[in-house]
């Protein structure tokens, strides 16, 4: 299930976001890779987060990405697949925003930009080294 924009508490501190709920082998890579994810993202400061196990959040609008959920439903193996410095990322619009999606990796890694955010895909760049540090390689993007 992806996360809309809209499940985001607006004007609180704090931003509730629904965790995924891994199976073992991908909740391995999404622990080790939340304890490296960036401070900043798009240049805004790392929000709280409830529950947060799985997920992350940074600025005003909340830019969200959670880890270890299900595959985009519209994602086929004929999507479209481009690379962000060696990430490979499904792109596909959300009420809101942008939802981005690792894919070919051990584990999904979703990435929601509000529309507030010109450039959204920078925030891939931000988080991209975690990805690439934690998340192996099953499959390269074909782009």
């Amino acid at each position: 299930m992806l996360v809309t924009l809209s499940t985001l508490l607006a004007g609180c501190s704090r931003v509730a976001v629904v965790d995924p709920t891994p199976g073992p082998a991908e909740a391995a890579v999404c622990t080790a890779l939340m304890a490296d994810l960036p401070e900043q993202v798009l240049d805004q400061d790392r929000r709280t987060v409830e529950p947060g196990t799985f997920s992350a959040a940074w600025g005003k609008p909340a830019i969200v990405l959670r880890c270890g959920g299900p595959a985009p439903p519209t994602l086929t193996p004929f999507s479209e697949c481009f690379d962000v410095n060696g990430v490979g990322w499904f792109s596909e619009e959300a009420t809101g925003g942008m939802i981005f999606t690792t894919i070919g990796r051990a584990a999904y890694v979703e990435v929601a930009v509000p529309t507030a955010y010109q450039l959204g895909s920078g925030a891939l760049v931000d988080v991209g080294a975690a990805v690439s540090a934690h998340d192996p390689v099953v499959k390269p993007c074909a782009g």
